[in-house]
């Protein structure tokens, strides 16, 4: 194999200026994606190499480290199996352009593009009964500055079933409260949705922007500096509102509650009121309304609406007559 012909620091900067950004115009959450998988990748490097980033070669990200990395994420970070797949496709992109932008590096590529994602079970997804709801809106102390920017974000990700990076994104000029009330969401994939907001939660995000005086420009939950809440923050936040909600709500000790959570609690309640699945699926952006199908799998009282329909198919009485001695054995073994 002859050397490549381009510096692995100049490729990995062409694969983000050019094939991302300039290319094909991926999103700001896409490129923010694709770093973060890139820094735990050259970290995980530095410790097996000893070299420094800038000092990498294509060569030195071969199948086997790449495979030890994709272990590191679950076994040590305890990385979910859909964030290892997440982080294997955007070292799989790189590997494809390499390949291209430089014909040399192709057989290190094939043998990276050769590692496949990993298969998972997919899991009921969790909701919160209205109750449950209504004590974690309740938890924050409104009387403090994070208390009231606590109760309403939580009451905004509930009205709109937001994504979280979607209201961490979120900037005062896209919150309309004039004549009418709703908030324009930047979704995936540069999709945009205007979702209308109940009349409690454009009261609750006047008072709230009222308080902090932002500016078109600034973000609607900022943290203390100013700056728009992280992902983490958010969560943060949301595990002290549930913690507070388990002493007025015991149902929800032990229940998981993330931040998704509540999306998918918006989904399933829309679906409760007799929403179409295509509406709920223009509501929560989906690029697909077959997405939008697992919230009927999660929606039992459905499923128990669907059975008190049908008639009970009680078997008839029967006889009993003693099986064959023979075949009795058999079912022993």
């Amino acid at each position: 194999m002859r050397p490549p012909q381009i510096g692995f620091p100049t490729l990995v900067q062409d694969f983000f200026l050019n094939r991302l950004i300039a290319q094909r115009g991926a999103s700001a959450r896409t490129v923010e994606s694709y770093r973060d998988a890139f820094e735990l990748l050259f970290a995980f490097t530095a410790q097996h190499t000893g070299k420094h980033p800038s000092d990498l070669r294509l060569a030195d990200l071969d199948a086997p480290l790449v495979l030890d990395f994709l272990d590191h994420l679950e076994t040590k970070r305890g990385n979910s199996i859909r964030t290892r797949n997440a982080r294997l496709a955007a070292i799989h992109s790189f590997m494809r352009y390499a390949a291209i932008r430089d014909p040399a590096s192709l057989p290190v590529a094939q043998r990276v593009l050769a590692i496949p994602t990993k298969r998972f079970d997919r899991p009921v997804l969790g909701y919160l009964t209205r109750d449950q709801v209504a004590a974690i809106l309740d938890a924050p102390d409104r009387r403090t500055w994070t208390g009231h920017r606590d109760a309403v974000m939580f009451a905004t990700l509930y009205n709109t079933g937001a994504r979280v990076s979607e209201i961490t994104g979120l900037r005062v000029r896209d919150v309309l409260l004039d004549r009418s009330t709703a908030v324009l969401l930047h979704g995936k994939g540069r999709k945009e949705r205007v979702i209308p907001l109940w009349k409690s939660t454009a009261r609750d995000l006047r008072d709230w922007l009222r308080r902090t005086k932002s500016g078109p420009d600034d973000p609607v939950f900022p943290n203390r500096a100013g700056a728009p809440l992280t992902r983490s923050g958010v969560r943060d936040r949301l595990d002290r509102a549930v913690a507070t909600a388990r002493h007025r709500c015991p149902s929800l000790e032990g229940k998981p509650v993330s931040p998704h959570t509540l999306r998918h609690t918006t989904a399933v309640h829309l679906l409760e009121s007799g929403t179409d699945l295509a509406v709920i699926a223009l509501w929560l952006g989906h690029a697909s309304p077959s997405t939008t199908h697992q919230y009927l799998e999660a929606d039992l009282a459905a499923k128990e609406a669907v059975l008190q329909r049908l008639d009970d198919p009680a078997p008839a009485k029967t006889r009993f007559r003693p099986g064959d001695r023979l075949l009795a054995f058999l079912e022993t073994l």
